[in-house]
């Protein structure tokens, strides 16, 4: 995945992206991941970093779509691949090549074969194999990316028309978005780019192959750019460069106290409060009472912590409760995120935010669904109703991002 950057340990540029995105875009815009990989490694790889919880998936190439935490599938992409495709006829013909190997078994998908294949190889070997497959009737399409991966799918799919199908799929039912931004580094994501009115960014990790493919193709397009920047912090360069909307992570303010946005912004607070409570374990701020004066100010004074056991803690117990973990990280891998980020205005001075909390100490980093802050007799019924993260706050346009790996 594009966005992860293995070459980070510490997931900065990753973690950086995401305290981006859930301060300013969560509310109102669509996180779409596009990934050549299967849903069995795709899932995986969710578990070893810490990445934001997509409103879609693309996997597998472009051949499966799926929607929320559920990962509900589209039928009507199903459906849609189904035509010209015959997946006993793809492995009839690749068996006859013995420059092809197979990739594992989480790799071959109901529309999808992949295989590896040597580079000075691939080329001579797609030509051969595309013929044969027209030949018995078959429409596919041959892609070749990280140089060595060979995916074989039906005409109709790929992570261009994925998001083209979804893009259709928007506008039917009038809520196409104001930007969409596509951002990619391997050869599979090539087709994303010649979308119409869709920004593109290929991040500075960029591979070769799709580097050519946009110096013969689209080097004049100044809507698609070549990032200096690795990964996510790429992407949250692209988005400053085409200026579609705020493009300073809250990660990269030294004084959380003091940023303010110039209207007030729950999902802002949120994310700001998290990122003092890991700087204040790491001894990265002052001890200081002012700030945790500060943090009061922003809450509920009736505002209840509810732990997942059950537990209940006014909110004001929470902050004053941080003096006794001042420095218990120092000097330890110990970061802390939040995901899905979806605020709702109770009244005029009351904000109802869920969210889900994260925590990260070396590799590992369990989930915890940690705030509960119910107050005003209005918000009762949704007490009951309610099953996971909740705050509750004093008091641009549309976009999507769709981010590729």
């Amino acid at each position: 995945m594009l966005q992860v950057d293995h070459h980070d340990s510490k997931n900065l540029s990753l973690l950086r992206f995401n305290a981006l995105w859930e301060s300013n875009y969560r509310h109102n815009s669509l996180l779409v991941f596009s990934t050549g990989r299967s849903p069995t490694l795709y899932k995986q790889l969710r578990k070893e970093k810490p990445m934001l919880t997509p409103d879609i998936t693309i996997m597998s190439v472009g051949t499966e779509i799926t929607y929320g935490n559920s990962m509900v599938p589209d039928d009507g992409w199903v459906e849609f691949l189904n035509q010209k495709w015959d997946r006993n006829i793809v492995s009839e013909e690749t068996s006859k090549f013995p420059e092809l190997t197979l990739q594992s078994e989480t790799e071959q998908r109901p529309h999808k074969v992949s295989f590896y294949v040597q580079k000075d190889k691939a080329q001579d070997v797609m030509k051969a194999l595309s013929a044969n497959l027209e030949e018995r009737g078959l429409d596919v399409k041959i892609i070749y990316s990280g140089g060595m991966d060979l995916d074989i799918l039906p005409q109709s799919a790929g992570k261009g028309q994925a998001l083209a199908y979804l893009l259709k799929k928007l506008n039917a039912k009038g809520k196409l978005p104001n930007n969409t931004l596509a951002c990619g580094d391997s050869g599979n994501d090539a087709e994303l780019f010649s979308i119409p009115d869709v920004y593109g960014v290929m991040v500075g990790n960029a591979q070769e192959e799709l580097l050519q493919w946009h110096a013969a193709n689209a080097k004049d397009n100044p809507k698609i750019i070549h990032a200096t920047e690795r990964c996510a912090a790429g992407i949250v360069q692209a988005i400053g460069h085409f200026n579609l909307g705020p493009s300073t992570s809250p990660r990269d303010v030294t004084d959380l106290m003091d940023s303010k946005m110039e209207k007030f912004d729950p999902s802002f607070e949120v994310v700001k409060f998290y990122l003092f409570y890991e700087r204040w374990r790491r001894a990265e701020v002052e001890n200081s009472e002012l700030y945790l004066a500060n943090l009061k100010a922003v809450c509920s004074v009736s505002g209840v912590f509810v732990h997942p056991s059950g537990i209940e803690q006014s909110l004001c117990d929470c902050v004053n409760s941080f003096r006794t973990c001042y420095g218990d990280k120092r000097g330890k891998p110990y970061w802390v995120w939040v995901d899905q980020v979806l605020p709702a205005q109770i009244d005029s001075h009351s904000w109802l935010v869920k969210f889900k909390k994260w925590e990260q100490s070396g590799v590992a980093f369990p989930p915890y669904f940690i705030f509960k802050f119910i107050s005003a007799e209005k918000a009762n019924h949704f007490f009951h109703t309610c099953i996971k993260s909740f705050a509750l706050w004093k008091t641009h346009s549309w976009i999507r991002l769709l981010i590729n790996f």
